[in-house]
């Protein structure tokens, strides 16, 4: 079985109420999250969860704020010596724009998404404004995409599994490294989520939902699974990996 690690490739930023990671926890407290592409480097394929963002905003401050250099797509691939052509595989935790806006760049990848992530970027409730057809237009026009309806082995050493928390189809994604199982969360967390302050967790909770969610306690229930299962966790937005430091 192959062993991976994994790179943050930050593409883009979002700022905001800290609010939006941390159900019922900080709102109002301004908050700068990273945008992430990961490369899981090892094995016999070149494989990307998510894309990222199209259009990065390239600020010395934001790169302030999150601790790490912000990349193009074209960018952060090239650190690894690769281009959007290069990817075979591309991994879909879920498909809100910032996940996906570089996919059409990848024009020789097969991408892994759930099929109720389709069905909802292309018929979305109006509070999920985050959900923009047009990006996946292009790959789904293709034939690129490989629907998935559950838990699913993708190579051996990564596996997909189901955890609609943030999204319907939410997808987290185990990879197996030197240090253990890293999973990259199928939902948008920071580390604080999984590890909450004594405030939190002198209300007896030991975990904190995501900030956007389909169900509150299910969403409650996932992380602690997850926080359960990982030997490395991989918050979808947490700030410390800006440094692109690799991860297992």
């Amino acid at each position: 079985m192959s062993v991976y690690r994994i790179h943050p490739i930050v593409l883009g930023t979002k700022q905001f109420d800290k609010g939006m990671m941390t159900y019922q926890h900080d709102y109002g407290k301004p908050f700068t999250i990273p945008i992430y592409a990961w490369y899981l480097e090892g094995g016999e394929h070149t494989i990307l969860v998510d894309t990222g963002e199209m259009h990065p905003i390239q600020s010395a401050q934001r790169e302030e704020a999150i601790g790490g250099r912000i990349y193009t797509f074209e960018q952060g691939l090239a650190r690894f010596n690769l281009k959007p052509e290069d990817i075979d595989m591309v991994l879909h935790t879920h498909l809100h724009n910032d996940h996906c806006e570089n996919d059409y760049k990848c024009s020789k990848a097969r991408f892994y998404v759930h099929e109720k992530e389709l069905e909802h970027i292309h018929n979305p409730h109006p509070l999920d404004f985050r959900y923009l057809e047009d990006y996946i237009e292009d790959v789904e026009t293709n034939g690129q995409i490989e629907v998935l309806t559950g838990d699913r082995e993708i190579v051996p050493g990564i596996r997909m599994v189901h955890t609609p928390a943030h999204t319907p189809g939410g997808m987290s994604v185990f990879v197996k490294t030197a240090r253990g199982t890293a999973v990259i969360t199928g939902f948008c967390l920071i580390m604080e989520n999984f590890f909450p302050p004594p405030a939190i967790t002198g209300m007896e909770m030991e975990v904190i939902p995501p900030g956007t969610h389909i169900n509150t306690y299910a969403a409650y229930d996932m992380v602690k699974k997850i926080k359960e299962q990982a030997d490395i966790l991989i918050p979808l937005h947490e700030p410390s990996f800006a440094t692109g430091e690799p991860i297992g």
